[in-house]
């Protein structure tokens, strides 16, 4: 049986289509000039454009929040954190009022906890993954906060995060399940009916004098 010459191209061809629809869905968050399309709902926090990245400072803490909310996506971004007493996260389908925001936070983590990638509940519930109270009965709760302290114990859990360098953070949504990556490494999976829809958004602790640095956002949506 004789194949034609382009039946080889028809598999690749059919991969190039499906990656440029992924990459047609794409979008960066910052296009490395200003803050288009960010919004700072606090009345103190100062917000700079360096050299292509976000630097945020401040003596409280506070957020930067996109304008657009989103449902099911990927959200990527990297993330650089000061020395010192540090603490950090990604928020994604949060929610926006004037001088606060709440909602789901990918955690970066600069303390010897390493708690990096975890699932934290800002301004509402608290740390989610790894589980610091429980939902249910007492022993459930118990075995459940043993469970994921033992998981964040784990050698590529606990180093995930460079403590002195650039972190990309991949947070992914679709439906009630949530995924966390740093740096490549699976740190949180989730299932949460909280929030289905919301802003995203970068992080300032409300270390006076320090400055935390972004680059590389960007989502896809689903």
């Amino acid at each position: 049986m004789k194949i034609h010459p382009l039946a080889y191209l028809a598999p690749l061809l059919l991969a190039a289509i499906s990656v440029s629809a992924d990459d047609a869905k794409s979008a960066p968050l910052f296009n490395g000039k200003d803050t288009a399309g960010w919004k700072n709902p606090y009345e103190w926090g100062k917000v700079e454009v360096v050299d292509g990245e976000i630097h945020l400072s401040a003596e409280k803490k506070f957020f930067l929040v996109t304008e657009k909310q989103y449902s099911d996506f990927v959200f990527e971004g990297e993330v650089h954190l000061p020395e010192g007493k540090a603490n950090s996260g990604f928020m994604f389908r949060c929610h926006v009022e004037p001088n606060k925001v709440f909602g789901y936070q990918a955690e970066c983590d600069g303390s010897d906890r390493r708690w990096s990638g975890g699932l934290y509940d800002e301004g509402r519930n608290g740390w989610l993954w790894p589980s610091q109270k429980g939902r249910t009965k007492v022993e459930a709760a118990l075995a459940h906060e043993e469970e994921s302290k033992a998981h964040f114990a784990k050698p590529e859990v606990r180093d995930a995060l460079k403590r002195n360098g650039w972190n990309h953070y991949k947070i992914t949504c679709k439906g009630n399940s949530i995924k966390i990556e740093v740096n490549g490494v699976v740190t949180t999976e989730y299932t949460d009916d909280t929030d289905a829809k919301g802003h995203l958004g970068i992080q300032h602790h409300g270390e006076k004098g320090a400055i935390y640095r972004f680059r590389n956002l960007k989502v896809t949506e689903r």
